[in-house]
């Protein structure tokens, strides 16, 4: 029988070696994936977030168990899908166009994995054009965007412009983040939700998804 605990403690600790030898053996024994998922992996990186929100956690330690829990979704996801399982959302992400910054990023994409979403991350300097594409190829529930420079804020007003003026903007909702975002930013830009750090937008992306067509 898999050790829920331990794959649980190995995330939360960002032991990717032993959190992805615990899934695989589990695998193995027939564990049910909904099982890994939704009793230990989703509880350590909300753990993770918890962790992080009272600083008793900083990026580096996020990152390490974002990886502990991307070695346990690889060998997951495929049965996942074989299951037909569905995920919590569909979400594309990117950082938007002339900002090269990922981190901030890439850390969102984990925890938002880490809760059950199905993301699509198109990387950075990301164009409205490419954000337009994936809309209409991956039928997202959410879009993200990013950015860490305060030069490149113009590039998210210009992106959802761009999204409305393809007339896709009534399909998705938007939320946007970064260092120099703040909630008023995000309301003035015409983006439906703020995520002040990675742990706070996992909870925007839940309640953007809320309500919305499957």
């Amino acid at each position: 029988m898999a050790d829920l605990k331990k794959l649980y403690e190995a995330i939360v600790d960002g032991d990717a070696k032993t959190a992805r030898a615990i899934v695989e053996a589990a695998v193995a024994e027939n564990t049910p994936p909904g099982a890994l998922i939704n009793e230990a992996m989703i509880p350590a990186m909300a753990q993770v977030g918890r962790l992080y929100e009272e600083e008793e956690i900083f990026v580096p330690e996020m990152l390490l168990s974002a990886r502990a829990m991307k070695a346990a979704l690889e060998i997951i996801r495929p049965l996942l899908l074989a299951s037909g399982a569905q995920p919590t959302g569909r979400v594309v992400i990117g950082t938007v166009k002339g900002d090269l910054h990922d981190i901030g990023k890439n850390l969102v994409a984990a925890m938002l994995e880490g809760a059950g979403f199905e993301v699509t991350d198109l990387g950075v300097d990301v164009a409205p054009e490419k954000f337009i594409a994936a809309i209409r190829e991956k039928q997202p529930h959410v879009v993200g965007m990013s950015t860490l420079l305060t030069v490149t804020m113009p590039s998210i007003r210009t992106t959802i412009r761009a999204i409305e003026e393809a007339g896709v903007r009534d399909q998705v909702r938007i939320m946007i983040g970064g260092a120099p975002v703040t909630e008023e930013f995000a309301r003035e830009a015409g983006a439906d939700g703020y995520g002040e750090n990675a742990s706070t937008a996992v909870g925007v992306a839940r309640r953007l998804r809320e309500g919305m067509p499957a």
